[in-house]
């Protein structure tokens, strides 16, 4: 803990030092033997530390049974002075209420806070101050109510102190997960794509050498996307369009000697709508790649000004039964379900493998997608 800190923990105590004016002022004034003041004083100065560090403990946090003690010495002092010393120290008790208030559970305090009333009431009767057999009591009571507020409201803040710090932790995760999975949907495709080619190149190296350089310059020119697409989502300005997409679908599977059948047009759609849709595509192509043993892929996307819907079917193998979705199945499925979409996937109906994705067009309010 910062010295700045432990000031300001003790600060919550410092106002009440003021009703210390009263047993200074008769320590001064009032004859008395010089043993007796300088008992009284140390006394009195030890009763104001332990005070101090009660509210220190208990403000910071370290509220144990060494502060129950400290308490304890507090009340003892506070009881033996008001009543070895008389009226003017009774307001010591004024001091016992208020560290009562900030150290003990709050069960217990009002029975302290009522003992410390009651020794004021003794001490101030037992002198026939009568006039001021009410103050110090009351004060006594307004005290405890003022310091078990400000206990409250000190509490409270911070609960929200650890909230905020949770939501901070909660943020940074989220977007390490997102980073991850548009990493995952970057690089599975474009090394996907990759390797395909790069394999075909060295099929075609001796019987069809310019064939060769042509995937090798797609390659190249496939690393090239990747990696400006890798700096772009690092730089967090990266969109990924359908459009973009599907293009890249055709090259890849035109490519691996996969037939293409694509749409026929694009509808414009809203922003994120377009950017998961084109994630859909690419993880749906990178999936016929890698997986499928297709020989064609059938694309289909609609709009009828409500929602959506885009499916990418293929005649390959088709689902294995006892399979869990890959990870960036999983990415998808949540990217679409916070747009309030939802995405399938499954035996298509003429065999094969079918990956659907709805999505609104409607921007769906927090909280209530699916």
């Amino acid at each position: 803990m910062d010295v700045h800190s432990r000031w300001q923990q003790i600060g919550w105590s410092l106002p009440w030092l003021l009703f210390q004016v009263f047993p200074a002022a008769d320590l001064v004034t009032v004859e008395r033997p010089l043993a007796v003041r300088v008992l009284a004083g140390a006394a009195l100065l030890a009763f104001t530390l332990v005070y101090l560090d009660v509210f220190r403990r208990s403000f910071g946090g370290c509220r144990t049974e060494g502060t129950l003690v400290r308490l304890a010495v507090v009340g003892a002092l506070g009881v033996g002075l008001a009543v070895a010393m008389g009226p003017s120290w009774a307001g010591l008790m004024i001091y016992v209420s208020a560290a009562s208030a900030v150290a003990l559970p709050q069960r217990r305090v009002w029975w302290a806070v009522v003992g410390a009333a009651a020794v004021c009431v003794a001490v101030v009767a037992a002198d026939g101050q009568l006039a001021n057999l009410f103050i110090l009591p009351v004060m006594c009571v307004l005290t405890a109510f003022a310091l078990l507020g400000t206990r409250h409201l000190v509490s409270v803040n911070t609960e929200l102190a650890a909230a905020r710090e949770e939501l901070a932790r909660n943020a940074v995760a989220e977007e390490r997960l997102r980073f991850a999975r548009d990493l995952h949907d970057l690089l599975g495709h474009s090394l996907s794509l990759i390797a395909l080619k790069s394999e075909l190149a060295g099929r075609l190296a001796e019987a069809d050498p310019a064939r060769a350089r042509t995937e090798m310059a797609d390659v190249e020119g496939v690393a090239r996307r990747a990696l400006a697409e890798v700096r772009d989502a690092v730089s967090g300005y990266r969109q990924v369009s359908c459009a973009q997409a599907l293009a890249e679908a055709r090259s890849a599977l035109s490519g691996a000697g996969i037939a293409v059948r694509l749409p026929a047009r694009v509808p414009t759609l809203p922003g994120p709508v377009d950017a998961a849709l084109g994630w859909v595509v690419r993880e749906a192509t990178t999936n016929v790649l890698r997986h499928s043993g297709a020989r064609a892929v059938a694309v289909t996307l609609t709009d009828d000004g409500v929602e959506a819907v885009l499916t990418v079917a293929d005649d390959g193998r088709g689902p294995a039964g006892d399979t869990e979705p890959g990870s960036g199945l999983a990415g998808l499925a949540e990217r679409v379900g916070k747009l309030g979409g939802a995405l399938t996937g499954g035996a298509g109906r003429d065999g094969g493998y079918e990956l659907r994705a709805v999505l609104p067009l409607a921007p769906v309010p927090a909280g209530t997608a699916p």
